[in-house]
């Protein structure tokens, strides 16, 4: 998922995709690191997610030891969120700050510590499989409601998965609409017509699926598949006022500037395993550039004390001043993400090899390093998969360990073989003072190499939108991803599986490369783990072989917090802040 696009590490094979996955935990006391040393993202401590029972989605959550009910909780934000309606949310901020209105099917139950546990959200269980992945069913819990009091119903349900299919849904993912039976003719629900390989039979709901996926039931804890009212359903308009059926629903927005989500006086804990609801309010504030948010939380005043990022983090040039001041680091919440940022390159305009060859040694990581916040912040990288993850196969195409500041002679000599010193690129980049530092960095760089490099910025807010157009104008794009859900395949289909190239989809290098296509499609089908692990870090080489991409670095996250935020906890696997942990200290 970008921004990173959500998600988890990435399971093993398909088969035992079912029952476990590998993802990255967090450490310290409440989500604090006691570390005095950069932590690592090479070698860092893997977590087992598994698949819960019935017991462990029955409701109510775990209470939150010395939490207490009432106040509000406060974020600082750069920018807003593109889009509310679940169907085209397929971005980290969005995924995260609906947590506490919308429910889907499934989703993942949290420890004290952050670790999780797939288990049923709106669904009496994490779902039954039969015919080997191929059908599944999933029982709706009783007692769930929606904002206006109206009891959630079977037709919401199918309501749910049928609107996926409408023309006006380009963003979001992909998945359940390729994977159902009939899926690549329906048209979507507002013409009366229902697909067949979607059965309700009272509050149980079948899939029948094209092919087995053993791990459907974890792809329906992603937010673009929560639950959306039929009676309520505005199509386009839904994306910005969603309906809840959380503990808590949207109270006031004022786009591009704040949000405010108030209690669901109908949403009954017992419903829910997996989120508390001890603060009255969250009041979500946009327009706040990562210097201008961490002054403020270093300076922990007034409200800033109730307040907490969501994907605000310290700013690189704080990083020294936060992390060695005793008192400030007790209020880092750190973590190392699951996260790959990288530059995709457009392969419809950059079609000779030796180009983006010549762009992956030219590189500048190091000083990007730096511009970021250096090794406390991030760790290079060389590959696609990041090193916390099962499949993660260590390989260096392009001489990075050995000139991590870049190679600009041997870049301008394939640009002098390819006939194409001076090639003009057009860079992408989003609107925040890190991000122009980076871009003028990447073209000093690039025109040292022998390119000739327009930047062009591109409002944050709708940054994903703009790069995912098929026929757009960037030559490269900022961008990053995470597994959307534990398997290989959430990896490597959305971004570089030439089946995944159209408006809104992630495949922003626009890769379609048949044996790449064909590894992908084979890869997904492997059941034994070692395999499947082996299968897919071939997968990533084969992608870095054809320099589709510039790997730049993984993402260690630091969280600088307010004092009297309480249970600040890195939710390990939706890879952010854990909403529903947080109480206000009185």
């Amino acid at each position: 998922m970008s921004f990173s696009r959500r998600n988890f590490l990435i399971a093993t094979g398909v088969a035992a995709a079912s029952t476990s996955v590998l993802s990255a935990c967090s450490s310290g006391d409440e989500g604090g690191s006691s570390q005095d040393k950069a932590p690592k993202v090479t070698g860092a401590k893997t977590v087992e997610i598994p698949v819960g029972t019935k017991a462990d989605s029955t409701g109510p959550a775990a209470e939150v030891p010395g939490a207490v009910t009432g106040g509000t909780i406060y974020s600082l934000q750069q920018f807003d969120m593109d889009h509310m309606d679940p169907a085209q949310i397929y971005v980290s901020t969005e995924a995260a700050i609906t947590v506490p209105i919308m429910r889907g099917l499934t989703g993942y139950k949290l420890d004290a510590k952050g670790n999780a546990t797939l288990v049923g959200d709106a669904a009496t269980d994490a779902g039954t499989m039969k015919d080997g992945g191929k059908t599944w069913t999933f029982t709706l819990k009783d007692g769930l409601k929606w904002e206006d009091g109206v009891e959630v119903s079977s037709a919401d349900l199918r309501h749910t998965f049928e609107r996926l299919f409408a023309t006006f849904v380009t963003e979001g993912p992909r998945y359940v609409q390729d994977f159902l039976v009939g899926g690549d003719k329906y048209k979507g629900p507002y013409e009366g017509k229902s697909l067949d390989s979607i059965e309700v039979d009272g509050k149980t709901i079948t899939f029948r699926l094209k092919e087995a996926r053993a791990d459907f039931n974890f792809t329906l804890a992603m937010r673009a598949y929560s639950l959306v009212p039929k009676k309520h359903d505005t199509k386009e308009k839904y994306d910005k006022q969603p309906i809840s059926c959380g503990p808590y629903k949207v109270d006031n927005r004022n786009i591009g500037k704040s949000m405010t989500f108030v209690r669901n006086e109908h949403w009954d804990p017992k419903t829910d395993a997996i989120r508390n609801a001890y603060p009255d309010k969250y009041i979500f504030q946009m327009g706040y550039e990562l210097v201008a948010s961490t002054d403020r939380w270093i300076a922990d005043k007034g409200t800033d004390q109730y307040a907490v990022p969501i994907f605000n983090e310290v700013a690189p040039e704080r990083i020294a001043q936060v992390l060695t001041n005793a008192d400030l680091k007790k209020r880092v919440l750190n973590a190392v993400d699951t996260v790959t940022y990288y530059w995709p390159i457009n392969m419809t305009r950059i079609k000779d090899l030796k180009v983006r060859q010549a762009i992956n040694y030219a590189w500048p990581h190091q000083q990007l390093q730096t511009i970021g916040g250096g090794a406390y912040s991030q760790e290079i990288a060389t590959t696609i998969f990041a090193p916390v993850t099962p499949g993660y196969t260590k390989f260096d195409l392009y001489g990075v360990d050995k000139k991590p500041g870049g190679d600009p002679a041997k870049a301008k000599a394939l640009l002098k073989e390819a006939g194409k010193v001076g090639q003009k690129l057009v860079i992408a980049y989003q609107q925040s003072d890190t991000a122009v530092k980076t871009a003028v960095a990447i073209k000093n760089a690039l025109e040292a190499a022998g390119f000739t490099v327009v930047n062009k910025q591109v409002d944050k807010s709708t940054f994903y939108t703009q790069i995912g157009k098929i026929d757009n104008d960037f030559d490269l794009f900022a961008a990053g991803w995470s597994p959307d859900w534990p398997n290989g395949y959430s990896q490597f289909y959305p971004c570089w599986s030439g089946k995944n190239i159209g408006d809104g989809r992630s495949n922003y290098a626009q890769l379609n490369d048949p044996s790449v296509n064909k590894a992908i499609d084979a890869a997904s089908q492997i059941a034994d783990v070692e395999e499947a692990n082996k299968a897919w870090g071939n997968i990533d080489k084969m992608i870095m072989e054809l320099a589709a991409v510039v790997p730049d670095y993984h993402k260690i996250r630091n969280y600088l917090y307010g004092s009297k935020v309480g249970n600040v906890l890195w939710d390990n696997a939706n890879t952010c802040v854990a909403l529903c942990k947080l109480y206000a200290k009185k």
